[in-house]
C-alpha cells in the first residue's frame, strides 16, 4: 500500500482582503517580548518564511490589541525522541494573552487538556488531529472575547481541517496569561518553552 501523509486542507492559506498579516516570514515589526517593550525579538527566522523559538529568549505577543478575530496560524513541532510528555515540542497561543491553546508533539497521544489542541484546565480537543514531529500544521481560530454582562469568551478551534473545540466557553483564564482585563483587547502571545517549535503564515481577521 503507498504511504499517504494527509495536509491540512489550509495549509498554506493566504489572508483575505482586510486581513492583518502577524508574519510574513520577513521580519518581526508586529512582536514585541512579553516582559520589555523595547528591543528586538530574538527569535530566529528560518528556512520556509518561518519563525523559530531561541531558547530563553522569551514569548513575543502582537503590538497590536484584538477583541473578537479569526486567527490562521501555522506551526512545526520539533523531532525531539529524547524528550516525552511537556518536554516534547512545546509551546503555546495565547489568545488576547489569556487563553491558551497548546502546542506540542502530541502525536498519537490520548489527547488531554494539556495536548496540543487542549485548552489548560477547561477542555481537550474533541479529536487529536496532531501531525507527527516536522509536519506543518494549522490552527484556524474564530474567538468571541467577554462581554460585560457575559459568562466568558469562547473559541472554535480547527486544527488541520478538524474542529477540535466548537464554541467553547472559556470560564476562566489559563495559566501563564498576561493580564486578567478580560473585557479589554489583548494581543496575541506565541510562548517560549525552551523548545524550538517553528511557526509561519499567521494572520488575523478582525470581526
Amino acid at each position: 500500500m503507498e504511504k499517504t501523509i494527509r495536509l491540512s486542507p489550509t495549509l498554506g492559506a493566504k489572508p483575505p482582503a482586510g486581513a492583518i498579516v502577524l508574519f510574513n516570514g520577513k521580519n518581526f515589526k508586529q512582536w514585541q517580548h512579553t516582559k520589555k517593550k523595547s528591543g528586538s525579538v530574538k527569535w530566529a527566522r528560518v528556512k520556509g518564511r518561518a519563525m523559530e523559538v531561541r531558547k530563553g529568549a522569551g514569548s513575543i505577543v502582537t503590538k497590536k490589541k484584538f477583541t473578537d478575530f479569526k486567527l490562521h496560524l501555522e506551526f512545526r513541532t520539533p523531532f525531539m525522541p529524547e524528550k516525552s510528555g511537556q518536554g516534547r515540542g512545546n509551546s503555546g497561543v495565547y489568545l488576547q494573552g489569556r487563553y491558551e491553546v497548546q502546542v506540542l508533539d502530541s502525536y498519537g497521544l490520548e489527547g488531554k487538556d494539556n495536548e496540543c489542541g487542549g485548552i489548560y484546565k477547561i477542555g481537550p480537543p474533541l479529536v487529536n488531529m496532531c501531525a507527527p514531529p516536522m509536519q506543518w500544521q494549522t490552527y484556524d481560530i474564530t474567538f468571541h472575547a467577554p462581554k460585560p454582562g457575559s459568562t466568558g469568551a469562547t473559541v472554535t478551534v480547527v486544527h488541520n481541517g478538524v474542529t477540535i473545540h466548537d464554541n467553547l466557553a472559556l470560564s476562566k483564564l489559563t495559566g501563564g496569561a498576561l493580564d486578567g482585563n478580560v473585557t479589554e483587547p489583548g494581543g496575541i502571545y506565541l510562548q517560549d518553552h525552551g523548545n524550538p517549535v517553528q511557526f509561519r503564515n499567521i494572520w488575523l481577521v478582525e470581526l
